[in-house]
């Protein structure tokens, strides 16, 4: 059956299809715009564990959805196709996360990797799967990019979107992150770990590629992140939760902020949007809640500005869902994942 034919014979208004596909939609992966790719993986959380299978919490979660996207008409005829997790990085996670809870309960106990060879092992063995984890990612986006694919990336912890990064850096000269995170994620080697959750926009930074990185809803973070966001000069803006709620107080819209935010990004953009983000109530879940947040329709309303501002936004990544079993993470983070894969398709002519 042709694209076309799927369409025609497709009821946007029908139940729910529990297909495997994302919102029981009709498409195979051939036939999309879209293609998210799921990365089953929390192994170096140094907090609340369970996001590996927020990817499935997520595509369980969908069927609920309704298509109808009131900010951009027939959104979902472009074609969205959803990768189930990978059952070898499913199996990698399982065996490595109990290793690195072990780790980092040392660490927090005071012990010193380097006087115990035991953790030294540990920590390269972590290093290693997290290497080839990032290899792996950078090699499958780099794949569905050259088919002609518009990429998201579903985690997991928010260490996973790096090699997608480095893969669009590959393609893109300049283009600027969106980042909306409780968290700043600018640490060095967390826990020793290079590829730490937290050191995530740390690594990013490390890709010239990446002209400007615009943090909002940031809350929680320590004073060596925060130097180096002001080291790094216009490169990186921050608008904290503090930022914005003073704004407010003072009586300004928050439509003002997102004017601002979009105002600091480039032509082109990526959107890495970790779910604790939001006001914790939206993701009860996710890996490491902080009070505050945005609300849902703060966090949609500035992603539809950045849509319709008539910059391009080509690529993004939702992380830090929680996991199988948590029925009201997953339907926030499906509500959330179909407008950020709507947006990107229109930015694109797509839709």
């Amino acid at each position: 059956m042709s694209k076309q034919e799927k369409i025609m014979s497709f009821d946007p208004n029908g139940v729910g299809l529990k297909n495997g596909h994302f919102i029981g939609l009709p498409f195979e992966e051939a036939d999309a715009e879209v293609v998210l790719l799921s990365v089953p993986w929390d192994v170096t959380v140094s907090s609340g564990e369970g996001t590996a299978t927020g990817p499935a919490n997520i595509l369980e979660a969908s069927s609920q959805l309704d298509l109808f996207d009131p900010n951009i008409a027939n959104a979902w005829k472009m074609g969205l196709f959803m990768r189930p997790s990978d059952p070898y990085w499913i199996s990698k996670n399982e065996e490595l996360r109990p290793l690195a809870k072990k780790y980092i309960e040392n660490l927090e106990e005071g012990l010193d990797p380097a006087a115990s060879p035991q953790m030294t092992r540990m920590r390269d063995e972590i290093n290693q799967a997290c290497e080839k984890l990032r290899e792996w990612v950078y090699l499958e986006t780099r794949q569905l990019m050259d088919a002609g694919k518009l990429v998201g990336l579903v985690g997991g912890e928010h260490s996973v979107p790096l090699g997608f990064l480095q893969a669009l850096a590959e393609r893109y000269p300049n283009f600027g992150i969106l980042q909306i995170d409780a968290h700043m994620d600018l640490r060095e080697a967390y826990e020793g770990l290079t590829y730490s959750h937290a050191s995530i926009f740390f690594n990013a930074l490390r890709l010239p590629q990446v002209s400007r990185l615009v943090q909002v809803g940031i809350r929680d973070y320590c004073e060596e992140e925060w130097r180096l966001a002001k080291q790094s000069g216009v490169r990186v803006q921050v608008f904290t939760e503090q930022n914005i709620g003073e704004l407010k107080f003072q009586g300004n819209a928050f439509s003002e902020v997102c004017q601002s935010v979009v105002r600091s990004l480039p032509e082109h953009v990526y959107i890495s949007f970790d779910i604790d983000g939001l006001d914790p109530s939206l993701c009860p879940n996710t890996g490491t809640p902080v009070p505050g947040g945005l609300q849902y329709g703060e966090a949609m309303f500035l992603i539809n500005m950045l849509q319709q501002s008539g910059k391009t936004i080509i690529g993004f990544d939702l992380c830090e869902t929680g996991g199988l079993g948590n029925d009201w993470d997953g339907n926030v983070g499906a509500r959330i994942l179909y407008k950020l894969a709507n947006a990107m398709g229109h930015s694109n002519g797509k839709i």
